[in-house]
């Protein structure tokens, strides 16, 4: 289940745009999104990884009151927003690193950072066309000639010629699910919960009924945020080790799931947990009207199939632990966390 504005689940708001970096100095990080449910969660890895030491974290947040918070975990935060594009292009120009967990459909934040990664590039890379050497050793002529205008033909070089400027992992988590239990989250720095099942649970505590789209009978891929943050870095520790360890590009795409589920499986239990907490008025969910559709989710994407296996990301190296069955529980702290918030 997911909205294409929400920076959780169909682009969740996921690049990760690495450089080699000198193994003499500092990996400079630059993360956006780090107070979030996802970029939290990413950023908690970080600082727990056991090359945490080696990394100087730089984390862009809209709340100025967070600054003194980060700092104390030892991460250098810029006050900004997606919207702050030169910020953007700034920091990712000084950044070996780029966590972009903010709003996945923010073109204009994606093309300023990648701005920065090219400034970056240009700054210690002044080789230009040595992206199309051979290894002819001086010894022929080669009959290929590259035109600007043949993309194909650009796109066709390998992984490994060099100085291609900047490598691109998308992340495309799918239906975010659990509280996020962090060290951020203990310091009031993230935001513990996701947006697709909490938006599901409030709709239904403000219909006071359980509610399913149709017949609820469309699948999902689902993956707990803990292992959502371990496909981050997974992917990093792939990445930093040279351009051969994960696919990056076209084939950069790495899919964040551990299972899949009947959506209207979800409303069943809303429903049934609201009639037990007497804010439901049956234990079967009712059919969401069109209005209520537009109303509380801005339209009937909730009744859409997403089917995906996640086995790029399984052949480097990540292992997630939760199954659907881990979905299945966190639904009820969940619904009582959310009906407490609402003073229920």
């Amino acid at each position: 289940m997911s909205k294409s504005k929400t920076h959780v689940v169909q682009l969740p708001s996921s690049k990760l745009n690495p450089l080699i970096m000198p193994k003499s100095e500092k990996t400079h990080i630059f993360i956006t999104g780090a107070t979030g449910y996802i970029g939290g969660s990413v950023l908690s890895a970080l600082l727990a990884h056991p090359r945490a030491n080696s990394f100087q974290i730089t984390a862009l947040t809209r709340s100025p009151e967070k600054v003194v918070p980060l700092d104390s975990v030892g991460v250098v935060a810029v006050v900004g927003s997606n919207q702050d594009h030169e910020k953007l292009t700034e920091h990712a120009r000084e950044s070996d690193v780029v966590f972009a967990c903010a709003d996945a459909d923010d073109l204009e934040a994606a093309k300023a950072i990648l701005l920065g990664l090219k400034k970056r590039y240009e700054a210690t890379d002044k080789s230009g066309t040595g992206v199309l050497a051979d290894d002819a050793a001086g010894n022929y002529a080669t009959d290929k000639i590259y035109s600007d205008l043949d993309i194909p033909m650009i796109e066709s070089l390998t992984k490994t010629q060099p100085h291609r400027y900047v490598r691109t992992y998308i992340i495309l988590p799918s239906t975010v699910y659990g509280i996020a239990d962090t060290s951020l989250v203990k310091l009031g720095i993230q935001n513990p919960y996701s947006i697709q099942i909490p938006s599901l649970i409030k709709s239904c505590i403000d219909r006071k009924q359980g509610g399913v789209v149709g017949k609820g009978s469309n699948v999902w891929p689902n993956v707990h945020i803990s292992d959502t943050a371990t496909l981050f870095t997974t992917v990093f520790d792939a990445a930093i080790k040279g351009p051969g360890e994960a696919s990056h590009g076209r084939e950069g795409f790495y899919f964040g799931a551990n299972g899949e589920h009947r959506v209207g499986r979800i409303s069943e239990i809303i429903a049934e947990l609201l009639y037990e907490m007497k804010l439901g008025k049956s234990p079967e969910p009712t059919v969401f009207t069109e209005e209520e559709l537009q109303k509380y989710f801005g339209g009937p994407y909730l009744g859409s199939n997403s089917r995906v296996r996640a086995e790029r990301a399984k052949l480097i190296g990540w292992n997630p632990l939760h199954t659907v069955d881990s979905l299945w529980a966190s639904i009820k702290p969940e619904t009582e966390a959310l009906a407490d918030m609402q003073n229920i």
